[in-house]
């Protein structure tokens, strides 16, 4: 007898702005804790959530991990590797994982130590519609129908502002008219992430958008909780990993007021950590008859109450300072000599070098990726070595942290960089990261607007950043202070992990990540307001070392000049299997680079070099005048005349009663193939057909004695057979000749 596997479907649907969202489950998956499938228009992501059986030993975190899939046959497409299937993942597929991950670990217990896994598979990728909001969609309903033990839903949507108008959901045609690409996720209660690229947006209005947003994802949380009502599971029991009483009793009786006196001693974060770490190991030595793990999670706890009570009660913070001061700034632009824009930014123990590079529009990263774009002319990226914070690790390539802050630095700065057709280079900035205790990514802003402008980059505005946190005392929202620039302690204790960066006239991006169940929109907008005050007294500092972009280009930088050739003499410039244009680079020193309008981008070190390439390159695009004089090159001899380059791909043809100031019997008398001679051109006719006369050069005709002088000469008898006196033969003779050199067939 033949077992039926199929499984029972089930569907729920919702619609969120103007969109359509389906989510479907029961009859895939069905091994994992909990499965999905999230569709909007043809874009659909398959989320898994399974959680390992028995929590992990000896850890004192929740190990949750989040993985996006990006499969490119969901575009109808094979990866361009050697391999021909995907490898590691990409940056945007990275930056969609972290984005997941973001919202979603504040709701699970703190005391769960069971391995979680999301898998996000992209199944098929419509190119309308973005997979990033789909994903959290997903993710969310996969574990609110699982017996996973998670405190969700979450709903999320994306918001765009055009032309004056908030829209939800927009799609990728819109989102190339918006001025904010706004994604947020949240509770039914409260917005929990945010991640934001904008073209200075004031704080008000992103207030008002993260409002609407969160209004907007309502639907999907009720749809989600439709779905647990209906088909959930009951969420499983698990091991909890609290500390107990005692072992708390006989920590806090063994502290007294010592983590209080080190906070009050030392404001310097290697001797306060110094400190407290030489604490922490007498209290683990003294108490070695409990758990270590618990012992020193009790002590972590202790330190953290003390710390959060001083701030929220005195408004004293870990390093002395009060909720709104801002650590001490210095800065200092053009450290790499040979480095095309350099500059160094510190705030108190954070520091960060941001190098920038220029190179030509061909050097733009290709991308091979699910994502709208398919090239980055602006490059950011960002390294955390070790030794930033006196630390010692293998050093294995970028870690996603490293991604995603590179990727917030580079989408604070995109809207400030100039067009292509401004400013024609390729730029990358990677800032190293030299020394770390809080907000090193908002540092990598300021110090990359700082070297761009040393670079000589035309940058629209400067633009600063900074970190603001958050300590409150309860959910009730009665007391809480919000703080700006934040330093590593208070970013590890506190509530809230939110980056604002952009110019003196709005926000350019923000990144909101909360500990806590969700921020109120005072609150948000309280620390928006905040953050503005802090953006501009930073940038105010970082104008006192460079106002102002530097208006030449440093020394060893590619000069890019620009040239336009009409479309038709693209293939000319080139030449056959590229020959002509080799040839060009080669002579002159320089990378050219041709785009299908005709645009000719030139790049050199040398000012001399770029100018013999541009006059080359120039005269693929002149076009032949009537009474100019040329230095042509004789291609063709014939009985009756020669015919002579006298532009890349423009032949005439000097008839031999105009070849001498004298009467010639044989063209070979006066000239070969390969000679260079001076001819004026007499003659353009309808179909292009050149007349040349080297007589009017010799004789220093005018134009118009020229026209004269030829029209005598072709009413004597023509050769015969051959038509009129001195037309057809020749000018027919010339037309496949041109035809010829063009590459025309």
């Amino acid at each position: 007898m033949k077992r039926n596997v199929r499984r029972e479907k089930h569907v729920f649907k919702t619609v969120v702005g103007d969109k359509e969202i389906t989510i479907e489950t029961g009859y895939f998956a069905w091994q994992a804790n909990g499965a999905v499938i999230v569709r909007i228009g043809d874009t659909m992501i398959l989320a898994t959530a399974t959680m390992a059986k028995e929590p992990r030993e000896g850890i004192d975190f929740f190990p949750l991990s989040v993985d996006f899939e990006e499969r490119l046959y969901a575009a109808g497409r094979i990866p361009g590797s050697f391999q021909r299937r995907e490898g590691k993942p990409s940056e945007n597929a990275i930056l969609t994982a972290r984005l997941v991950d973001r919202p979603l670990r504040p709701l699970f217990p703190k005391d769960l130590r069971n391995d979680v896994q999301i898998i996000l598979t992209s199944l098929s990728a419509d190119p309308e519609y973005h997979l990033d909001i789909p994903s959290i969609i997903a993710a969310s309903a996969a574990l609110t129908i699982s017996d996973i033990p998670w405190s969700g839903p979450i709903g999320a949507v994306r918001v765009g502002y055009i032309d004056g108008q908030f829209v939800i959901n927009p799609t990728v045609s819109q989102m190339e008219h918006s001025r904010l690409d706004l994604r947020l996720a949240g509770t039914a209660d409260a917005v929990i992430m945010v991640e934001a690229g904008a073209n200075e947006i004031p704080e008000d209005l992103m207030v008002e958008a993260i409002r609407l947003g969160h209004e907007a994802m309502q639907p999907l949380i009720a749809l989600q909780e439709e779905m647990r009502t209906a088909i959930g599971k009951p969420k499983a029991p698990y091991r909890s990993f609290t500390i107990s009483e005692e072992v708390r009793q006989a920590v806090r009786a063994r502290l007294d007021h010592q983590i209080a006196e080190i906070l009050d001693t030392y404001f310097d974060k290697d001797r306060r950590n110094e400190a407290l770490d030489e604490l922490e190991e007498e209290i683990l030595h003294a108490l070695s008859e409990y758990e270590q793990a618990q012992v020193k999670e009790s002590f972590h706890e202790a330190l953290r109450e003390e710390v959060r009570r001083r701030i929220l009660e005195e408004g004293r913070r870990p390093d002395g300072r009060g909720p709104k001061d801002i650590r001490p700034i210095w800065c200092e632009v053009d450290v790499a000599p040979r480095a095309h824009g350099s500059a160094i930014f510190t705030r108190g123990d954070t520091q960060v070098l941001s190098v920038a590079t220029l190179a030509t529009l061909a050097e733009q990263q290709e991308l091979d990726t699910l994502a709208p774009e398919e090239t980055k002319r602006y490059i950011h990226h960002y390294n955390f070595p070790p030794f930033s914070t006196g630390e010692v690790r293998v050093l294995r390539g970028a870690s996603r942290r490293e991604i995603g802050h590179g990727a917030l630095a580079e989408r604070a700065l995109l809207p400030v960089i100039p067009p292509e057709d401004e400013f024609p280079y390729t730029i990358r900035v990677v800032s190293e990261v030299l020394s770390s205790n809080g907000s090193t990514s908002m540092a990598s802003v300021c110090g990359s607007t700082l070297a761009l402008m040393d670079a000589g980059v035309p940058i629209r505005k400067p633009v600063s950043g900074v970190a603001m946190g958050l300590v409150t005392a309860d959910e009730t929202w009665q007391k809480y202070v919000i703080l700006t620039d934040i330093q590593g302690m208070e970013d590890h204790l506190g509530d809230m992990d939110f980056k604002v960066a952009g110019t003196a006239d709005g926000i350019t991006a923000l990144q909101m990540d909360v500990k806590i169940r969700g921020l109120p929109y005072h609150v948000l907008a309280e620390a928006l307001h905040q953050a503005r005050e802090a953006r501009l007294y930073i940038l105010e500092k970082m104008l006192e070392v460079l106002p102002a972009p530097r208006p030449e280009l440093k020394p060893h930088a590619p000069r890019i000049f620009t040239v336009h050739i009409p479309v038709e003499k693209i293939g000319a410039l080139i030449g056959p299997g590229g020959k002509t244009i080799r040839k060009i680079q080669e002579e002159t020193n320089t990378q050219i680079d041709i785009e299908e309008d005709g645009t000719v981008h030139i790049a050199a070190t040398s000012l001399a070099d770029a100018e013999s390439a541009r006059l080359k390159i120039e005269a693929y695009a002149e076009e032949p005048q009537v009474g100019k004089i040329y230095l042509g090159k004789v291609i063709r001899i014939t009985d009756f005349g020669a015919f002579v380059e006298i532009l890349p791909g423009e032949v005439g043809m000097v008839h031999i009663s105009q070849i001498a100031d004298q009467k010639v019997n044989r063209i070979e008398d006066v000239v070969r193939v390969g000679d260079q001679i001076l001819v004026m051109v007499t003659h353009i006719d309808e179909d292009g057909k050149i007349r040349l006369s080297r007589q009017a050069v010799l004789e220093g005709l005018s134009v118009e004695e020229a026209q004269q002088r030829d029209r005598l000469l072709s009413s004597k008898a023509a050769p015969k057979g051959k038509g009129k006196p001195g037309e057809e033969r020749p000018l027919a003779g010339r037309v496949k000749i041109v035809k010829r050199i063009s590459g025309e067939r």
